[in-house]
């Protein structure tokens, strides 16, 4: 046996584990239950609850222990003997005590309980608990619901103090705002005076705590475990690809829990993944189709609306863009593309509805599709992390939380390009590398890195011109391993099914013949003229050299110029595939209703390139058809069969294409701008909770938002001349902008940081992209100059 195993006996079975284990897990592994409330698998061992009380007659070192001891605190050991309640009448009677006194003030409500049906004290008290009470006193009693925030509610009555939402708080997400406080028969779960549990990650507390404690506010009363019907999806809120359990009632999701994912997001969800999933159900739902007449938007017919679409479409053949958006599933993304090359003769195809360069393009042509080279468990072995134009909290909620595990259990050393310390950079430890837009090129150029180092690379590097040319660099010289990790879920799906204006499905240059060659095979003759990417499509579209639009899902805030996107939108024919009446469906000529996504069946690649199945949870008959479906129906109108019309149609149709062997497209090389901007420089990324319209309905989600403001450093306060100031204004050549001042004294100077989308305060309305300069004078409190 090896020296790094222990073999030990529990209940008469031999059981061999890792030196370190500890007896519950070790009992596990044999198979064998362990009442429990305070052990997970996931949190450091507390033994609070002693529930987990096992006899344990042999140490290993020919002596037991005189009183039971808790499992989930004590290590194996070679030799040792323990004994479960299932073979041990002293541990059978103690874990029955615990029970008891666990139940003396716990409250007799499980008919009205959210835990009830599904609560491991209900079912240990059923299995292992007295028949009567001995208890003839009065219950402790607490005011209920407590708000720890505007998102979670607390029954205190209800808590058994097993600690796993504040050891959660702490360990896993760090933000230990939740805490015991009290002593003795007083002591509870509270938080700080003033200081809610806002955490990107609070609804795990709900999830994992066992008798009902915690619930959601949007949840509590509003179903039974037993009504519900579970079902195993993935997530559609970025590229983290976590695994979730959806549980739906009537037609309609109730809740969201994380899945069991051990490979991607262990058991955790962050809220937005959780809590968001209501936008769709609020009046601005489609459901029928669209057309424009007399200068509205009409309810008509499908037949109606195909026929205006054909009519709108056919004259534009081959002066059409294609514009899907970054959240479709892999089989839709590979509708779109067929449908553009095949349908509408154009390689006008882009996927990313955000600021975007050709030279990202280039890059991710080059050294991202097809080439997964790192995963979540490279991050868990890993010796440094360093993060370009990517904030983990912000962007990829999962691997944050990874990254925190493997600093805090594996040392993990992260550093950080950024222009401040972020609140997620602190919670990491991560050293910061201080860059403002315009010394990112240098920072890179100037990084130590080996083939130890792993980059994590956000797509907020395409902002920053010969950004993407010196991270090539970078890998070229150093070896280091790359990940490129966007913020959307279906940005890696879309790339492989070729819905870039360069690449053809499986990473296909579309300029080698041999890569052309294969599509053919399957599609047909291609396009031979070059492709628009998605800012040259916007501006042709705007100048009337782009004669039509097809959009799914894009919304005109999400690019750097809005108005831009406006007036393309007013100017060309456009056809819209959409679940909600938004900004650009309401601009469009035929508006084409789609299933949600909870409708569907199909497949997201996440940033590792890993495959996540998207089930379908609910089926209404009297809703829209998927949008494989609609393009389908769209292409025969148009005379050209788009070949499939289902998703799993779809994604076999993908697979007959080989596997590409030729020539990879090459970097194409752009040099860093040299004409720096006088004064302060405007940085920004966009932060979980904004004004995003998937969050729309989710009040109390988006209630627990980090406050919008802007960020400079002392220097630059004082350069600004606003020293006295607690609001600053951003003004450029479209406007300006108000938010409240944060002096932040990692903060590079001449910068100002701002959130890209806070509610009510669009950057892109100031006309400066970031990189870009901004003039900066003292501002009034807009609330209090409201009120005068």
């Amino acid at each position: 046996m090896s020296d790094d195993m222990v073999t030990l006996s529990i209940d008469g079975l031999e059981v061999s584990v890792p030196k370190g284990t500890h007896l519950i897990r070790a009992a596990e592994a044999a198979g064998i239950a362990i009442p429990r409330f305070c052990d997970h698998p996931l949190l450091d061992p507390v033994g609070a609850c002693r529930q987990c009380l096992v006899e344990i007659t042999d140490a290993g070192n020919g002596r037991g222990f005189p009183k039971p001891q808790p499992s989930c605190t004590t290590e194996a050991a070679n030799g040792m003997v323990a004994l479960t309640g299932a073979s041990s009448a002293a541990a059978r009677q103690a874990q029955a005590d615990i029970l008891e006194l666990l139940l003396i003030n716990h409250p007799l409500d499980c008919p009205v309980c959210d835990k009830g049906g599904e609560c491991p004290l209900q079912n240990q008290a059923l299995a292992d608990g007295r028949g009567e009470t001995r208890f003839t006193d009065v219950k402790r009693t607490y005011p209920t619901p407590t708000p720890v925030s505007e998102l979670i509610l607390l029954d205190r009555e209800r808590c058994v103090l097993c600690t796993r939402c504040t050891r959660f708080a702490d360990q896993i997400a760090g933000d230990p705002t939740l805490a015991l406080v009290e002593r003795g028969a007083k002591q509870q779960v509270g938080i700080y005076p003033d200081e809610p549990f806002h955490s990107y990650f609070s609804g795990n507390v709900v999830q994992i705590c066992p008798v009902g404690a915690l619930t959601s506010a949007d949840y509590r009363f509003s179903a039974r475990p037993f009504d519900l019907v579970s079902t195993a999806t993935t997530c559609e809120n970025c590229a983290s690809g976590c695994q979730l359990r959806v549980d739906a009632r009537h037609f309609e999701v109730k809740r969201r829990y994380a899945g069991e994912a051990p490979d991607i997001n262990e058991e955790w969800s962050c809220d937005r993944g959780r809590f968001g999933f209501v936008s769709a159900r609020g009046e601005d739902r489609l459901t029928r189709p669209l057309v424009r007449r007399g200068g509205e938007l009409q309810p008509v017919t499908w037949p109606e609306a195909l026929a205006a679409a054909v009519a709108g479409l056919t004259p534009a053949l081959g002066s059409t863009g294609v514009l899907t958006g970054g959240r479709l599933t892999l089989e839709t993304a590979y509708a779109y593309s067929t449908f553009a090359r095949k349908v509408l003769r154009t390689h006008n195809i882009d996927f990313r509805s955000r600021l975007a360069s050709d030279e990202e393009a280039a890059f991710l042509a080059a050294y991202v599709v097809g080439r997964p080279d790192v995963t979540y468990a490279d991050l868990d072995r890993a010796a440094r992390v360093v993060l370009v134009a990517f904030e983990p909290e912000e962007e990829s909620p999962a691997v944050f939380l990874r990254l925190r595990k493997a600093v805090r259990k594996g040392g993990l050393k992260i550093a950080t390009i950024a222009p401040y310390r972020s609140r997620g950079a602190a919670k990491l430890g991560a050293e910061l590398l201080p860059a403002g837009p315009a010394d990112v090129v240098n920072a890179l150029a100037g990084l130590t890195a080996d083939e130890n180092t792993i980059l994590l690379v956000g797509e907020r590097l395409a902002a920053t011109p010969g950004g993407y040319s010196a991270l090539a660099g970078l890998l070229g010289r150093t070896g280091a391993r790359l990940a490129w990790i966007p913020r959307r879920a279906g940005e890696i799906g879309a790339l492989v099914a070729g819905c870039l204006p360069g690449l053809l499905p499986g990473a296909r240059p579309v300029d080698d013949p041999e890569a052309r060659a294969e599509v053919a095979k399957v599609w047909g003759e291609l396009p031979a003229v070059d492709g628009l990417d998605v800012t040259a499509m916007i501006a042709a579209a705007a100048s009337g050299r782009l004669r039509a639009l097809v959009t799914s899902g894009i919304e005109a805030a999400d690019f750097a110029d809005p108005a831009l996107v406006a007036a393309a939108l007013k100017t060309a024919f456009v056809v819209s595939l959409e679940t909600r009446l938004s900004q650009v469906a309401a601009a469009a000529d035929v508006v084409l209703p789609v299933d949600l996504l909870e409708q569907q069946v199909g497949t997201f690649l996440n940033w590792e390139h890993r495959t996540g199945a998207v089930n379908q949870v609910v089926d209404h008959p009297r809703l829209p058809m998927t949008e494989v479906r609609v393009l389908a129906a769209l292409a025969a109108a148009l005379g050209t069969p788009l070949g499939f019309a289902t998703p799993e149609a779809a994604r076999a149709g993908l697979l007959t294409l080989p596997r590409y062997e030729g020539e990879r497209a090459s970097m194409l090389r752009i040099e860093p701008e040299t004409a720096l901007p006088s004064g302060v420089v405007l940085a920004s990324w966009r932060e979980l909770l904004d004004d995003s319209r998937l969050l729309d309905g989710a009040g109390h989600l988006v209630a627990t938002a980090p406050p919008a403001v802007a960020r400079i450093s002392p220097q630059t306060r004082r350069t600004e001349g606003l020293a006295t100031s607690t609001f600053v204004r951003l003004t450029g050549p479209k406007g300006s902008v108000t938010f409240p001042l944060v002096v932040t004294p990692t903060m590079v100077d001449d910068v100002i940081w701002v959130p890209a989308r806070a509610r009510d305060k669009l950057l892109a309305d100031i006309g400066v992209d970031v990189g870009g300069a901004v003039t900066l004078s003292a501002a009034p409190d807009p609330k209090k100059e409201g009120e005068e």
